[in-house]
């Protein structure tokens, strides 16, 4: 959810679907292709492939490549490109050679042609990307000669090199099409590792092994990603042999800890729990209101008995070990703090317990997504640590397209976190030109001092102004709070121990689908 978005699947008719179209790794005629393939069950799918509306844009695409890519320790190296960029004007030029050879999953050669399709498409105010805010320092993009591009900034911006992990797309398939509404979207044509082979919605993707690729063979000729929105499903068929992998709750990856043939796998992440808190809301809106809450919630008592330890209390958007975290905004679970503050705003308690002010009742809706465990354990904790405070949270759940028109007005069980810079998660998050524009912004927050803060961090070189731009947000973020954060989650993926070279790094919100210990499946080899 956010503008990296990946929408949960399906019905329990979907799910049924699933266990009939994909095959049991335990029951293949043929063990060679056994040994060559590989099915992972997630809990959901993207809305689309392309990146020119988003998919892939921080990287790990198996079907595309960006012009860099991440190794394990997230470190930046060349991919289509032939090196780190060349920088210079002050920060104002990034310039890129093209590794030779390269071609599309059709055969055609890349060129610096489809580099700037993508760049000038992801940019253009008519394509339905709303990860665009991301790319507002670049000015120009253009092609030198028969291998280089040329990116022209509008400003310094420092973590620019990390952006061009998006995924370049080949100009002379999608320039023919609507970028909105075009079959790309479905059906994409890539230089990466991997081919989409099949795709049946709200069931599964099959990839296959691209023949065209630049980086070489794969040990792993086709993986296919089950579709599975329900946890007690995904581990039911991982128990059965039906799925190589899949990612679980903590609670469920716990039961597979002493079993024979399996290994767990735990990734850090910067993905986090917190509640909107829609300023559009009569009750949300109040700052007082929001104050409470944010003394109110038990955030290490949510780690210890929903995330079974595999986490940590979120005090804002970046987690503590975190080098651009502020020191000293650590909040205790204070009930008693959170009735003072209620008190001195004016909002008294009713005979039911319920506060109210002016005629309004402290209550709202929280809504979570359908099929999730975890938000769902989260939403509930929340709405009961906020009654101890007089404050009544009617949690419900539902599917996307019923939440969506209503994160305006309503509060949402939400996740989000970006790695690489404290810009790429914080700026959509928080900032008040974003408002409702998709999934950016959804508490509709509106606070001049951040804005102020997230603009100094966005355009400044400086480390220590930089630093400092983003000292103050997260001080403000305490006084001023649009989000109740809640937890940092540590992500568990279970798989059969067939395969070496399986790590897993650093990770943002989105995760199993692409995230996980199959970032790299490109690199996987069998088991001696």
């Amino acid at each position: 959810m956010t503008t990296r978005l990946i929408r949960s699947a399906a019905a329990a008719a979907a799910l049924a679907a699933g266990v009939a179209a994909c095959s049991a790794p335990g029951s293949k005629t043929d063990d060679t292709e056994a040994a060559e393939s590989v099915v992972i069950g997630v809990a959901s799918e993207p809305d689309t492939l392309s990146p020119l509306l988003g998919y892939g844009k921080d990287g790990n695409s198996k079907i595309f490549d960006g012009l860099l890519a991440r190794d394990a320790d997230l470190r930046l190296k060349p991919a289509l490109a032939t090196a780190l960029p060349e920088i210079a004007d002050g920060g104002r030029t990034y310039t890129y050679t093209l590794r030779k050879g390269v071609k599309f999953s059709d055969g055609e050669p890349l060129t610096p042609a489809d580099v700037v399709f993508t760049y000038r498409t992801v940019l253009d105010a008519r394509t339905n990307n709303t990860a665009r805010s991301e790319l507002d320092a670049v000015k120009d993009v253009r092609a030198s000669g028969d291998d280089k591009v040329v990116f022209t900034l509008k400003y310094p911006y420092a973590p620019f090199a990390a952006r061009t992990v998006l995924p370049i797309v080949p100009e002379h398939v999608a320039g023919a099409q609507d970028p909105n509404t075009g079959s790309f979207n479905t059906e994409p044509v890539g230089t990466g590792p991997y081919v989409l082979a099949d795709w049946r919605k709200g069931e599964k993707l099959t990839f296959k092994a691209n023949p065209h690729y630049w980086g070489g063979k794969s040990e792993v000729k086709s993986f296919t990603m089950a579709i599975i929105a329900d946890d007690n499903v995904r581990a039911t068929r991982l128990r059965s042999g039906d799925l190589d992998g899949a990612v679980l709750p903590p609670n469920l990856a716990a039961t597979f800890e002493n079993e024979d043939g399996k290994r767990t796998y735990e990734a850090k992440s910067y993905d986090f729990r917190a509640v909107t808190l829609p300023t559009g809301n009569k009750v949300t809106g109040d700052r007082a209101i929001r104050r409470a809450l944010d003394a109110a919630v038990d955030r290490q008592a949510m780690v210890d008995k929903i995330l079974d330890g595999a986490g940590t209390p979120a005090y804002g958007p970046l987690p503590t070990d975190d080098p651009s975290y502020e020191p000293g905004i650590e909040r205790p679970h204070d009930p008693a703090g959170a009735q003072k503050i209620l008190d001195q705003a004016g909002w008294k308690p009713g005979p039911d317990g319920i506060r109210a002010k002016n005629g309004q009742r402290a209550a709202f809706t929280l809504y979570y997504p359908s099929g999730d465990k975890v938000r769902q354990d989260h939403a509930l904790a929340y709405a009961s640590d906020a009654k101890k405070a007089g404050i009544e949270v009617k949690v419900e759940s539902a599917t996307w397209e019923v939440i969506e028109p209503r994160m305006k007005s309503d509060a949402v069980l939400a996740g989000f976190g970006s790695v690489g810079d404290p810009d790429f998660g914080l700026y959509t998050l928080l900032h008040s030109s974003l408002a409702g524009d998709g999934f950016n912004n959804m508490a509709h927050y509106d606070n001049p001092a951040v804005d102020e803060a997230l603009d100094a961090g966005r355009r400044s070189q400086d480390p220590e102004e930089r630093g400092s731009a983003y000292d103050r947000l997260q001080k403000e973020l305490v006084a001023d709070p649009g989000y109740t954060f809640l937890t940092h989650i540590d992500h568990l993926y279970v798989l059969a121990d067939r395969w070496d070279g399986l790590t897993t790094q650093l990770e943002p919100h989105e995760h199993g689908f692409a995230s996980g210990p199959w970032w790299n499946i490109e690199d996987w080899q069998p088991k001696k």
